[in-house]
């Protein structure tokens, strides 16, 4: 006869080895990836997205292409190709803006009194065309926009350069989100 303690140990040793095959089964059967790509997309083409805003920041249209094609080589799996690509997205940059969104107190000068901008928002608009090759009921046109709220009393710049880069990277979440994670 089995003492209990040795055969409360070989039920909890096979209670754990249950639960691990059950774990390692149904791990097996489902993707964390979170890519909702099909497995025969195997390319992508990014084409330069031309800056046709009214106010223009020279860099932003390279700026904006190569983080967007850094995007999806590095987070999709997806390889760069020339010609015949699975997927194919292009676009515009339609706006660039940075307007006040809170006035300060006055300040008087020789010619008057001038009003100061606290905070400057800064609003980017990008208009996007994807193509699925192997899929033409995904493809769509979409606008997508974002802002970064800043202080006017910074280096304009400085703070430019600094609030493009955020601006971007959430219009860019935002594209690889609806493109490969399917959201």
């Amino acid at each position: 006869m089995i003492p209990i303690y040795h055969r409360n140990l070989l039920l909890r040793a096979f209670k754990t080895c249950i639960l691990l095959f059950v774990s390692s089964f149904l791990i097996s059967c489902y993707s964390f990836s979170g890519s909702s790509l099909r497995e025969d997309m195997k390319t992508i083409k990014i084409n330069p997205f031309p800056n046709n805003a009214a106010n223009n920041l020279p860099s932003l249209s390279q700026d904006f292409t190569v983080a967007l094609q850094n995007r999806f080589l590095q987070r999709s799996g997806l390889k760069g190709a020339i010609e015949n690509p699975d997927l194919l997205i292009e676009g515009e940059i339609t706006d660039y803006n940075i307007t006040p969104t809170s006035v300060g107190a006055s300040t008087t000068t020789t010619t008057g009194n001038i009003i100061q901008a606290q905070q400057n928002k800064l609003t980017i608009t990008i208009k996007v065309h994807y193509e699925n090759i192997k899929d033409p009921t995904l493809n769509f046109d979409r606008t997508y926009s974002d802002e970064a709220v800043f202080n006017s009393d910074l280096d304009l710049n400085a703070i430019e350069t600094a609030q493009v880069k955020i601006v971007n990277e959430r219009i860019i979440n935002k594209i690889f989100n609806d493109i490969v994670a399917n959201w």
